[in-house]
């Protein structure tokens, strides 16, 4: 690379649970900058799965960060070129990116359901994602599953 790489931003935590991850999710599901919009969403589907919950020991938030790590991948599948030919090679993956592919999907799942408004359709991906249920929890299986039957070709990594 010619230039440096850029400085990770230090994030704010949000205002209610004192929480940078929350802040995260909130800037990924954000549109048009418009933030304030995006914290009341999240609030009031963190409310919903409250009232929702069947767990009594557990709050609303450590339902969300268990759907967060439900939802999260450990391998991913990349495409690499070997004479003219394309394999998918599974890779493991850092850190901070299965963060953040976990987040976009919860989000983008959330945004296909076909609940009324997006609160009730993040709160019921949350809630079917913490039980290990829901499209997202689908994804990360089938991302699993790829990367399993293409771990022949692991001896390709770069």
């Amino acid at each position: 690379m010619r230039k440096k790489q850029a400085k990770k931003r230090p994030l704010l935590p949000d205002p209610r649970f004192n929480d940078q991850l929350v802040t995260r999710f909130v800037n990924m599901m954000m549109w048009d900058g418009k933030k304030s919009i995006a914290f009341s969403v999240f609030y009031e589907a963190i409310d919903i799965v409250e009232e929702k919950k069947t767990d009594e020991e557990k709050t609303a938030l450590e339902l969300w960060k268990d759907a967060l790590s439900n939802v999260m991948p450990h391998v991913e599948v990349r495409s690499r070129r070997v004479g003219g030919a394309t394999f998918q090679i599974p890779m493991q993956i850092r850190p901070d990116r299965k963060i953040s592919t976990a987040m976009k999907w919860l989000i983008s799942f959330a945004r296909k359901r076909n609940e009324k408004g997006m609160p009730q359709k993040l709160a019921a991906e949350i809630l079917a994602a913490s039980k290990e249920e829901g499209a997202a929890v689908k994804k990360r299986t089938d991302t699993h599953r790829m990367a399993e039957a293409n771990k022949a070709f692991s001896h390709f990594r770069f």
